[in-house]
């Protein structure tokens, strides 16, 4: 005995099926915006005028706020819907910085910037004499 399923019923679930196929295509697309459309989150003339150490504070910064909101996501990830609320809380400013980085490194290509030598206090600085012992000194001739 077969049951044979009105067409209308089998035609609203196939409509059904290709919605939520090309939904989930549509926001697919989105999981790129960073990688391919850096100034619509960071202005591109913003670093034209830095010099390489400004830049180089810069580009620590964004380093910085970067390894920031990535922690950020993570924690965010760890609860019940975390994955929802980190993708829609964080990663429009995730996106924002790595824009940023992008601008900057560029501007540090483009200016021919190199990374400051770490100062090293000890080595600029000669080294002071140390002041003898005090206390009882043995006679001069004598020798142990």
């Amino acid at each position: 005995m077969s049951v044979r399923f009105p067409r209308r019923l089998m035609l609203s679930r196939a409509a059904a099926v290709i919605a939520l196929l090309a939904s989930a295509a549509g926001v697919s697309g989105c999981a790129q915006i960073g990688d391919t459309v850096p100034s619509a989150f960071a202005d591109p003339a913003k670093y034209e005028l830095y010099d390489c150490k400004q830049l180089e504070n810069e580009r620590s910064n964004l380093k910085t706020r970067a390894a920031d909101q990535e922690k950020l996501m993570a924690k965010a990830e760890t609860g019940v819907g975390g994955t929802v609320v980190s993708e829609m809380v964080y990663r429009n400013e995730l996106i924002s910085i790595h824009s940023q980085q992008k601008l900057a490194d560029e501007a540090w290509r483009k200016g021919r910037c190199h990374e400051s030598p770490p100062d090293t206090p000890a080595a600029a600085a000669p080294a002071a004499p140390t002041p003898a012992a005090k206390g009882p000194r043995a006679p001069r001739g004598l020798v142990h």
